[in-house]
């Protein structure tokens, strides 16, 4: 079997409990030496496998709503839920699409795409444990839309994927673990500690090969990062900034003070 042509087929499927599965084959496939990395077809993915709901909106249309209550938090599981099926996504894309990188960045995506599975229960479940379901909720589409703009460069796709999205995670996921003791949901803010944990490694991942792109062109990693940002984003990012994580998670002392003074 073909490792791309394989993580196509996983990428494309829209059932969410097939994909889990799916996923973790996949990755078992590749450990065990089972696939090879003959060249493929490329196709453009505008839409990856995903089911019919949610709806997608427009981020600013989505409700904010109050965690004192149990739809409020049933909410904001769901956008987590949302995050953590797109992330499996991301993850068979930076497989799928980038076919020059050493053995290890498929090793390394492949666990990045089973984790964010193993998310995407832990969270599916405790939304049915709150009465609701992957679906019930609207969500959009920012992470997706994010992949499309990097799919020609993989040096520019680990800079702003994982290092800038999937690192916001590490920033405002502290907040909403102490926001969810108050409201006395211990149940999700033990689900949330896990994420947290296996998402420093995950935009670590993204950190690594980031590195090893600016090093194979001669690029200063630091510099090269903060011309991306301004580049695609247009501006800074918002903090505040966990500096204790976003250094575990492979980021300089420099790109956070920079980070910071781009706020």
């Amino acid at each position: 079997m073909n490792l791309y042509e394989q993580a196509f087929l996983c990428l494309m499927h829209r059932d969410t409990s097939e994909k889990q599965s799916m996923v973790a084959q996949l990755r078992e496939a590749w450990e065990k030496g089972e696939l090879d990395r003959k060249d493929s077809a490329l196709i453009e993915i505008p839409v990856p496998g995903r089911p019919d709901r949610p709806d997608l909106l427009n981020p600013g249309l989505l409700k904010q709503r109050k965690l004192g209550s149990e739809l409020g938090r049933a909410t904001l599981v769901h956008a987590i839920l949302h995050i953590e099926f797109n992330a499996i996504n991301l993850a068979l894309d930076a497989v799928y699409r980038f076919r020059d990188m050493p053995e290890a960045y498929y090793s390394d995506w492949l666990k990045v795409a089973a984790e964010e599975a193993y998310h995407f229960s832990l969270l599916e479940k405790r939304l049915a444990d709150l009465g609701y379901a992957y679906g019930d909720f609207p969500a959009h589409n920012g992470l997706w839309e994010m992949v499309l703009k990097t799919d020609h460069d993989v040096l520019i796709r680990m800079a702003l994927v994982p290092r800038v999205l999937e690192a916001r995670g590490l920033d405002v996921t502290p907040g909403m673990i102490e926001r969810l003791l108050k409201a006395g949901d211990n149940e999700t803010v033990d689900i949330l500690r896990i994420i947290l944990n296996d998402e420093i490694g995950h935009v670590a991942i993204g950190s690594r090969w980031f590195k090893y792109c600016c090093a194979n062109k001669e690029l200063n990693p630091e510099e090269t990062f903060r011309n991306l940002l301004i580049e695609y984003m247009g501006k800074g990012l918002s903090g505040p900034f966990h500096e204790e994580a976003r250094l575990q998670a492979g980021f300089s002392q420099e790109e956070i003070d920079d980070l910071v003074k781009m706020v």
